[in-house]
């Protein structure tokens, strides 16, 4: 991790996305934190750990910004091409572990994609 300053607000927010394999909203992590540090801390955190590789993030069906863990991913490349899915009825969302590919297309340079599925979670379907 390149972060130079290790802050209690830097390790809180890292702890977050090491001890779970869950995304989270920047709404959710503004008020779970908000005894603790402002929503401006946490949002420059998050880009910073966004550049880093440490985490990634991708719009939900609510327009909100999430963030998940990378696997393998580096401040010069994020390798962390995979559709994500939110349960229309609880709202979970998760990262699936599903390969996909991005099609090349003529005259055009991919420099990322997004693929959000939306339906029921398996808690919601039973």
């Amino acid at each position: 991790m390149k972060i130079v300053r290790k802050t209690k607000s830097v390790e809180i927010l890292i702890d977050v996305f090491k001890n779970s394999h869950n995304a989270f909203s920047v709404v959710n992590l503004i008020d779970r934190f908000k005894d603790e540090m402002n929503k401006t801390t946490i949002y420059r955190i998050l880009e910073k750990l966004e550049q880093d590789g440490v985490i990634h993030s991708f719009l939900g069906i609510d327009g909100l910004k999430w963030y998940a863990k990378c696997q393998d991913c580096s401040s010069h490349h994020h390798i962390d091409t995979h559709p994500h899915f939110q349960c229309q009825s609880c709202g979970k969302l998760d990262c699936l572990q599903t390969e996909i590919t991005i099609p090349s297309i003529q005259n055009r340079q991919i420099d990322f994609a997004q693929i959000l599925l939306v339906g029921k979670c398996e808690k919601c379907l039973s």
